[in-house]
């Protein structure tokens, strides 16, 4: 009930001001479990995608967005309980993993859809990453739910990150045909297979994207580049110290020059001296 009033306010509020095309709709099944695994590029993602779809989706947050105090922590939950997102404690090494494949299961038993992101987190620069293996391909070898590929088309123009009030633009959706992966039934555990299921719904994505592909995880590109800020700062911060003390040292040697006196004058003074006695 919550959930139906949020997307018919939220849902209608976005298709409104932002027009999101869309293609592949015959693909999403009108009933029954089914996995939709989308490249990430802004918050928005997990709005807009279950925007123009008639079933609910839900996907998973961090647990932060459902714990924050105050009236604005509590808005903040409900937002996000409405619009069909559920909390998972990302603590812990395996925490977020073991957490996502369960809450995925839940979902999928239910016969609902469920969203998830390969790459585990938004991409740094509008490129696609390389999918991670653990919770994509085990939810989808324990629950033999089809996989349905999505890309999000401009989202990242219209909220980048670290912006909070959005540009007004079409973005695109695009859904795949869905993937079947009955073939490795029981093989959930083994990594070469994980690996090979992830691969090939990077690859369907990354079709329908266009992206460029870079086979590095998102967070280890995230890492390089806080690590490339960092040493550019660094770099920037040595250079002005430099550079200050090379004016203090310039100011030094002008104050200098300005209080010694004119060359010769002590020699004359003292030579005029002995003269005069």
């Amino acid at each position: 009930m919550f959930y139906s009033a949020m997307k018919l306010s939220v849902g209608s509020s976005l298709k409104l001001a932002f027009r999101p095309w869309v293609e592949g709709l015959e693909n999403v099944p009108a009933e029954g479990p089914a996995i939709l695994a989308s490249n990430h590029l802004s918050f928005s993602d997990s709005f807009f995608l279950p925007a123009v779809l008639d079933r609910k989706v839900t996907f998973i947050a961090k647990a932060e967005y459902f714990t924050s105090p105050g009236i604005k922590g509590r808005l903040t939950a409900a937002f996000f309980k409405g619009v069909g997102q559920l909390p998972v404690d990302r603590s812990g090494v395996r925490g977020a993993g073991e957490a996502a494949i369960r809450s995925g299961l839940e979902v999928l038993e239910r016969g609902e859809l469920f969203g998830i992101y390969p790459e585990g987190t938004r991409s740094p620069d509008g490129r696609l990453y390389r999918g991670k293996p653990g919770g994509l391909a085990r939810v989808a070898l324990r629950s033999g739910a089809p996989v349905l590929p999505v890309a999000m088309i401009d989202t990242e123009k219209i909220q980048p990150p670290g912006k909070v009030v959005p540009k007004l633009m079409r973005p695109g959706i695009r859904i795949g045909e869905p993937l079947d992966f009955s073939r490795y039934q029981g093989m959930d555990n083994d990594r070469f297979i994980q690996r090979a299921v992830t691969d090939e719904v990077m690859y369907a994505i990354l079709k329908l994207s266009g992206q460029e592909y870079v086979d590095i995880y998102a967070t280890a590109a995230k890492r390089q580049l806080a690590e490339a800020a960092k040493a550019e700062k660094a770099e920037k911060a040595e250079k002005a110290e430099k550079a200050e003390k090379a004016e203090k040292a310039e100011k030094a040697a002008e104050a200098a020059r300005k209080e010694r006196p004119p060359q010769g004058q002590d020699g004359q003074d003292r030579a005029g001296g002995g003269r005069a006695a």
